[in-house]
């Protein structure tokens, strides 16, 4: 008995062992369970609550981008038939019978109804493959939008320009004839 007794002392007191004040139990051993259970649920919610968060934001930049990409082609093809018109206008005053264009107007014409079937198959690639595309294809194909749109806004402006010039080239023919 003294033997045990001292072996129960030297394992008492060895380093890394400790007592506890009670021992476990079984009560104490399912509420811990419970517990560790409710943490492993709560992680378990936050992490369907990130991607969750994460699904939604990435939904909502690809609907961003689909209707940035509609805009820009309405807002293109605004400009294509803008330039058209002035195109046509312009032509019409300097021609010496509008009904016959000249050989640079259909060349101008030919030029705007390229730009508009390329917006038309713009858009019929967004109808049919915005809903599976990448967000970085949509990305590329704004970028190409905008950049057709910004090489044509100097056009649209010079051809604003000459026009001015040619309406007021005109008002000082007809006041110089009314003279």
């Amino acid at each position: 008995m003294a033997r045990t007794r001292t072996l129960l002392q030297h394992f008492a007191c060895a380093p890394g062992m400790r007592q506890t004040a009670h021992p476990p139990t079984p009560s104490r051993t399912f509420v811990d369970a419970y517990l560790m259970l409710g943490v492993a649920a709560l992680f378990v919610l936050l992490i369907a609550a990130a991607a969750l968060v994460l699904q939604r934001r990435r939904l909502g930049r690809r609907a961003a981008s689909v209707n940035c990409l509609l805009e820009l082609a309405d807002r293109l093809e605004g400009d294509l038939k803008a330039c058209r018109n002035g195109l046509r206008q312009a032509h019409a005053v300097m021609s010496l019978n509008p009904d016959l264009p000249a050989a640079s107007e259909q060349d101008a014409r030919h030029a705007v109804d390229a730009g508009l079937q390329a917006l038309l198959h713009q858009r019929i690639w967004i109808r049919d493959r915005a809903a599976r595309a990448s967000q970085q294809e949509l990305d590329e194909t704004a970028a190409a939008m905008r950049a057709s749109r910004d090489r044509l806004q100097p056009l649209l402006q010079a051809l604003e320009a000459a026009q001015r010039d040619l309406d007021s080239a005109m008002r000082e023919h007809i006041h110089r004839d009314a003279e």
